[in-house]
């Protein structure tokens, strides 16, 4: 008992500051998953369906729909037999990978309310989530429209409501009153009970199942169905018919969209999707081969779309089905509807009054009348054929998304997925990639007009900024993206078209040295990265105060716009700090080429400056030396750059890079570039003159050059006179020699200093083995 109660609190001793009843309560709890006990489970809420009634119901009452009763002999008599099941059998594969996605996601998570919806979002994102789940809501709530729409239509050729339509004060047609009595009946159903609602679905599956029996037990139809004057009409394409037949089968999101009120949606969704699929597949294989041998001239198929009803030994049993199949589509519809509508209320982006729940089965009522509003403003309003294929868009799309996170889960291979159902991430990325193709073929322009509904709600997503309260695969994403990227980079060093300045700046405070991030933020634009690198004392050093300083900079960062990595190095001494974080900082192919510095005040620190700068150099970066301007602005309205060339080609190629660069940024676009040019002699002049023009005029620079006679004058002088209205002056640094000793490059960099005090100088020393003579076409 002694040594139980010592590993019990050695364990949480460890865990300083929690309460000790919280840690007894978590040695409790050890002691119980290590001896097997159950803890205490949270209140179950929902309905807590079982698979059958759950899962599989919804889901092949949705597959077994109206196009197996209406469309499959059109389907057969355009394309064979042959190519029949080739279509069959691609469309049920595709739902059959998204199913077996569904199983791995479903049993490696707690499944919430929202169908599609909640494990999208719990995988890709609030914000892919919300943009797949909203169309996804409004495709559903439509489709009650469609579905009552055709029962609708079918029921006013067999019934007369004329005598009921004299006595509403208001003009209807037939269809239409009876699209909203049964829609009403149905939304009423589903506010009483989801689950009487399903137990009604048990008998429409009866009368579909009979509808069935009475098909096969059929035989060879007797009469003559072609008249002398009767027109066939020509056969259609295979993707044509492909579009026609693919959403018999794409009925799985009937059964996903229940997932919260299922005792065990882990087990459940997987065997009820699976199961329904496979059924589906079954009955669809039997159908097509049993109308073929029953009807020879495939021309009748094309004409008669209720061949089924000549063959079936009872024809009104088909009939039957065929109200049932309709019937059963719009329930489901008006039972998955609300609860996408209420998963993605309870997310915090709709209003929270759609999230309401009521009574123990949490129903969604408020949810459930607004699905209600949707789909009879569809049926009053008319014709919703124009929009029905973006619609099924959005279906195969949030299917796309299941494959997707599945497989991208399975490949970045983060420790939380733990499946229970195995299957392979190359089989949920063929799923997805299945999807995208299908939708292509299927309509190029509702798909693309789904993508940008479907992009436009990300955006509107990701601009509101809501915070998730769950984790989801986005970082392990972008990981991955960085692993590949990386090993890429490692096979493939940089060369002079790619170049860019990958830069680390040590700008201190962000307050303090603001002209230094502008200026590196200003030239690391595009495909470049820019890291801010802070020397912090080692004795004020601490995991908590280096995070708090990191968010505080990130923050001020964000709100100039300005994207950095950040960097806080310990040091007790800065100079040794910055060495220390020059020789070391950097990731594979990703290290800073470029280091931007600004310029010591201290005398007493000019020697271990210098030093910096010399190991800088032989490390192979690329070093910009930054004084700050008299008014602590190097951004004026009317920029002009100024790059002092003596005439060699150490530095010269950077130079111009860098001012390149700086030109493309927002704040020095439009600015001046003039280089200038020092000459002794007045007759070097013209030769000087025709190399830059024409080299200007080749190179395609927008520069101006300015040849300056410094004979008998001091080159500073001269210089100071010059770029007295210059924003920028970019002055090359001598290269340090090897051999050469310290004193003598400390000497040479306090004659610079000294010579252009008070001018804006950027000191430039390019020390990259780059040839930038190349990059600029100075070569």
């Amino acid at each position: 008992m002694e040594r139980a109660g010592k590993s019990r609190f050695g364990l949480c001793g460890r865990l300083r500051g929690l309460d000790p009843r919280t840690v007894w309560r978590y040695g409790d709890l050890m002691a119980k998953i290590k001896t097997g006990e159950k803890g205490t489970e949270p209140a179950a809420t929902g309905y807590q369906f079982g698979t059958f009634q759950g899962v599989f119901t919804p889901s092949i009452l949705t597959i077994l729909g109206v196009i197996m009763f209406l469309r499959f002999g059109w389907v057969l008599g355009n394309v064979g037999l042959g190519l029949t099941l080739l279509i069959v059998t691609l469309s049920t594969a595709i739902t059959l990978l998204t199913g077996l996605s569904l199983s791995a996601t479903a049993s490696n998570m707690k499944i919430g309310g929202g169908g599609a919806y909640y494990l999208i979002s719990r995988s890709l994102g609030l914000e892919v989530g919300t943009a797949i789940g909203l169309p996804l809501f409004f495709a559903q709530a439509l489709g009650i429209a469609f579905y009552i729409s055709g029962f609708a239509e079918a029921l006013s050729g067999i019934v007369d409501l004329s005598p009921w339509l004299e006595q509403i004060p208001f003009a209807i047609t037939e269809t239409r009153l009876i699209a909203v009595v049964t829609l009403a009946g149905l939304t009423l159903l589903a506010l009483i009970s989801a689950d009487i609602a399903l137990k009604t679905q048990l008998f429409i599956l009866l009368a579909i199942v009979l509808s069935l029996v009475s098909f096969f037990a059929g035989g060879t139809p007797t009469g003559d169905f072609m008249s002398a004057d009767t027109e066939f009409p020509s056969k259609l394409g295979f993707w044509v018919v492909f579009a026609v037949f693919f959403p018999a089968v794409t009925g799985i999101e009937a059964g996903i969209s229940m997932s919260g009120d299922l005792k065990n949606p882990a087990k459940s969704l997987p065997r009820g999707t699976l199961a329904a699929v496979l059924t589906g597949y079954a009955v669809y294989m039997a159908i097509p081969v049993f109308l073929a041998w029953m009807i020879r001239d495939e021309r009748v198929l094309r004409v008669r779309p209720l061949i089924m009803v000549d063959i079936a030994r009872w024809g009104e049993l088909i009939l039957v089905g065929v109200f049932a199949a309709t019937l059963s589509s719009a329930l489901g519809a008006i039972l998955g509807a609300p609860r996408t509508l209420q998963a993605i209320a309870k997310d915090k982006v709709l209003p929270r009054f759609l999230a309401k729940g009521y009574g123990k089965t949490n129903d969604p009522i408020p949810a459930t009348v607004f699905s209600f509003a949707v789909a009879l403003a569809a049926i009053l309003l008319g014709d919703l054929n124009m929009i029905a294929p973006i619609l099924s868009m959005f279906f195969l799309t949030s299917y796309g998304l299941i494959n997707l996170s599945a497989g991208l889960e399975g490949l970045i291979e983060s420790p939380t997925w733990r499946p229970k159902f195995k299957f392979p991430w190359w089989g949920s990325l063929l799923g997805a990639a299945a999807c995208l193709l299908t939708m292509l073929m299927i309509d190029l322009g509702a798909t693309l007009t789904a993508l940008i509904v479907t992009g436009g709600l990300y955006t509107m997503m990701k601009r509101r900024q809501l915070k998730a309260h769950w984790g989801d695969m986005r970082y392990g994403i972008l990981m991955l993206m960085v692993r590949l990227a990386i090993r890429r980079l490692i096979r493939r060093p940089a060369d002079e078209r790619n170049w860019r300045p990958n830069i680390l700046v040590f700008s201190g405070s962000p307050q303090s040295r603001w002209h230094l991030i502008e200026l590196s933020h200003a030239l690391a634009r595009g495909p470049s990265y820019l890291t801010l690198a802070t020397i912090m004392p080692t004795g004020s050093w601490n995991a908590d105060r280096v995070q708090s300083l990191k968010t505080s900079i990130d923050e001020y960062l964000r709100k100039r716009d300005v994207e950095a990595m950040i960097k806080i190095f310990p040091s007790s001494d800065v100079l040794k700090g910055a060495e220390a974080l020059i020789q070391a900082y950097g990731f594979g192919p990703l290290e800073p080429n470029t280091i931007v510095i600004g310029e010591s005040q201290d005398e007493e620190k000019v020697e271990g400056f210098t030093r910096v700068i010399r190991m800088t150099h032989r490390m192979g970066r690329n070093l910009m030396i930054v004084r700050e301007g008299k008014e602590k602005d190097v951004f004026p309205d009317t920029p002009r750059i100024d790059l002092w060339w003596r005439g060699g080609q150490a530095n010269i190629g950077l130079m111009l890079t860098l001012a390149y660069q700086l030109r493309r940024s927002s704040v020095w676009q439009g600015g001046r570039i003039v280089l200038k040019r020092m000459i002794q002699k007045e007759s070097e002049r013209e030769e000087i003159e025709t190399f830059l023009s024409e080299f200007i005029e080749s190179q395609r620079l927008e520069m101006e050059y300015e040849i300056l006679n410094g004979e008998g004058k001091v080159p500073f002088d001269l210089m100071r006179e010059s770029s007295a209205d210059a924003s920028m002056v970019l002055l090359g640094l001598r290269h340090p020699e090897a051999e050469e000793p310290e004193e003598a490059y400390v000497t040479y960099y306090r004659r610079i200093v000294a010579s252009t005090h008070g001018m804006p100088v950027v000191m430039v020393l390019s020390a990259e083995k780059m040839d930038f003579s190349e990059i600029i076409g100075m070569g």
